[in-house]
């Protein structure tokens, strides 16, 4: 279902893992990678926001690169150039707003880990095309978001149990009582790296349930 293709940006031409939905027409979202690149987990992520009606794409931020080593992992996690990244994946986002099968006008942006910190990122950076964001356990020092720029809904999403993105509900908190549409869920028994079902260990099939339901109707429900 799902496909690799090409786009601009920076100047040049980036890969990402694309899926249209069965239905034909969907509105877009991009979909933003953990620190072990885009691997099958995320390719299988894309085409299952494609079942739910969405035009999808996850830009390939490590071109090409992938690993299983947490070590390695964390190295390009600390190589990864934070102001290429997103223009890779405003770049992402306007492919899929100039396909045939878009039916929006801005694009709802989600993303995991190193993912859910620039998915943060992005709805600040590019405000004006973001449409939505959701935020798995996101947590990246090398981002800092400027949140007075933030338009769009977001939710951030947690693991009670995490220790690696201890939860940050007052984050949503906060950014309520500047006015903006923000929530934040925390999962009992959940840690880490929750919702990857490629990771046995770390997966909690009951909390991972419940958080793509919210995601899916948040960008429905906006988008």
């Amino acid at each position: 279902m799902g496909q690799l293709v090409e786009f601009p940006s920076n100047g040049h031409q980036c890969q990402g893992w694309f899926a249209a939905p069965p239905s034909g027409k969907g509105p877009a979202v991009v979909v933003i990678q953990e620190w072990w690149g885009l691997v099958p987990h995320v390719q299988d992520l894309v085409e299952r926001f494609a079942k739910e009606g969405f035009v999808a794409i996850a830009p390939d931020l490590y071109h090409g690169k992938t690993t299983k080593s947490p070590d390695e992992a964390g190295k390009m996690l600390m190589e990864l150039d934070v102001e290429r990244a997103e223009r890779e994946i405003a770049g992402a986002g306007d492919y899929v707003l100039a396909r045939p099968e878009c039916s929006s006008k801005k694009f709802g942006v989600v993303g995991f880990c190193m993912g859910g910190a620039l998915a943060q990122y992005e709805a600040t950076k590019n405000a004006s095309k973001v449409g939505a964001a959701v935020s798995f356990y996101g947590g990246f020092k090398n981002v800092s978001t400027d949140w007075e720029e933030l338009q769009a809904p977001i939710l951030f999403i947690f693991g009670e149990k995490d220790q690696g993105v201890p939860p940050n509900p007052q984050l949503a908190e906060k950014l309520r009582e500047q006015g903006k549409l923000a929530e934040a869920i925390v999962y009992p028994n959940a840690g880490h790296a929750f919702f990857n079902d490629a990771r046995p260990e770390a997966y909690n099939a009951e909390a991972a349930a419940d958080a793509w339901q919210r995601t899916i109707e948040l960008f429905h429900e906006t988008l």
